[in-house]
């Protein structure tokens, strides 16, 4: 099949790789001006070219590898070429207001939040939340957003309109700050018939809003607290009808129970360890599930940990002496904050796995070894 994917970055890359053994070619249309994927028929599209009916005419089906996209273009292409996942999961998935809504409508618990129009209300909003327990807020744009841009911390009300000016968004959802126990998240994907497999849950680092490492299958965590997740992302694949991979971000609470964060609607990074450490990786399993095809198991084969190349590069010779090391790069130059590629270090046991995770991060700059949970 020939599949449209809207997006040319690292994602649309790592999907093309796992579908070129399926024999599912490729073609990638950019909206950013910025592509960096290489792999594949690249389009660029402005309003005033005919890029879009040349990237249509050449494709069966039309994915996409991020979801800041502009709707009407997503309508646009859905009204032309079955489009997974579906545009409304896309609207959902880009707004934060309609996102916690449906977390609400599904009974899917969430931290308690207010939505606010100014910095008054932002200062408002802190002193409710504070007064009801939390230690500090997380203000967040509506739409946009990611890799912790647009976001703000707030340990007072008096820290409102800065964190306004900062932000810079007409609308923001203020969070309750959760003490939790760890991040996690799950992966699932639903087939076209409504099949659906799960991935086992991971537990995320980030450093200064950026994913720097995820580990999976977490050693310590519960068979109840992974049929939690299940449930909760289950309950959102159904009600949106969706095809392809969805990642729902997690926290888990000292006394086990998970709250949702955010929901994603493509593969993720926090499912990059699933290349090496699965019997099927998460860009396979998508591409099966809009192509149609039986979904793979979702088994993992050992104990993995991806960690996040980021801003600079490392000592990758040294790096690949290391067993059971699998490099993945993404053909970007170095820049500040930005994913240049990830490592997968799978090992038979955690001590050995952690032993790993250190000697990589001697290796990378910028990289502190995580503190694990368990």
């Amino acid at each position: 099949m020939k599949i449209g994917i809207l997006g040319a970055g690292q994602l649309g890359q790592m999907l093309a790789l796992a579908g070129y053994p399926l024999g599912s070619r490729f073609s990638f249309l950019d909206t950013s001006s910025n592509a960096s994927a290489d792999i594949g028929c690249l389009f660029t599209h402005s309003e005033a070219d005919s890029a879009l009916a040349d990237f249509l005419a050449q494709v069966d089906c039309v994915t996409y590898e991020f979801e800041h996209l502009p709707l009407p273009l997503v309508k646009v292409i859905a009204e032309q070429k079955p489009l997974f996942p579906s545009v409304k999961a896309l609207q959902v998935c880009q707004n934060r207001e309609a996102e916690k809504a449906l977390f609400d409508q599904l009974r899917i618990p969430v931290a308690d939040y207010r939505l606010v129009n100014s910095a008054d209300e932002l200062a408002q909003a802190c002193q409710e939340l504070m007064a009801a327990g939390a230690q500090a807020v997380v203000a967040k744009s509506i739409t946009e957003g990611y890799d912790g841009k647009g976001q703000a911390v707030l340990r007072g009300p008096g820290e409102a309109t800065a964190a306004w000016q900062r932000i810079g968004h007409p609308r923001l959802i203020v969070e309750a700050f959760v003490d939790f126990v760890r991040e996690v998240s799950i992966i699932a994907v639903r087939g076209q018939s409504g099949d659906v497999v799960f991935y086992p849950v991971a537990e995320n680092h980030h450093v200064e809003g950026i994913l720097r490492y995820s580990l999976a299958p977490v050693p310590n965590f519960s068979q109840e607290a992974q049929a939690q997740a299940e449930d909760y992302i289950h309950a959102l694949l159904d009600e949106l009808e969706y095809v392809g991979v969805l990642t729902l971000e997690l926290f888990q609470q000292a006394d086990g129970r998970l709250l949702a964060n955010e929901m994603a609607p493509r593969v993720h990074n926090s499912g990059h360890w699933t290349q090496n450490g699965s019997m099927t990786s998460q860009f396979e399993n998508h591409l099966r599930a809009v192509q149609g095809l039986p979904l793979g198991s979702t088994h993992a084969k050992a104990l993995t940990c991806m960690i996040n190349i980021i801003g600079k590069n490392g000592n990758y010779d040294d790096i690949l002496k290391i067993e059971d090391s699998h490099l993945h790069l993404y053909g970007k130059s170095e820049r500040a904050g930005r994913k240049l590629g990830h490592i997968n270090l799978v090992a038979d046991s955690i001590d050995d796995l952690k032993r790993k995770v250190d000697q990589v991060a001697q290796l990378l700059p910028d990289a502190p070894a995580p503190e694990f949970s368990f």
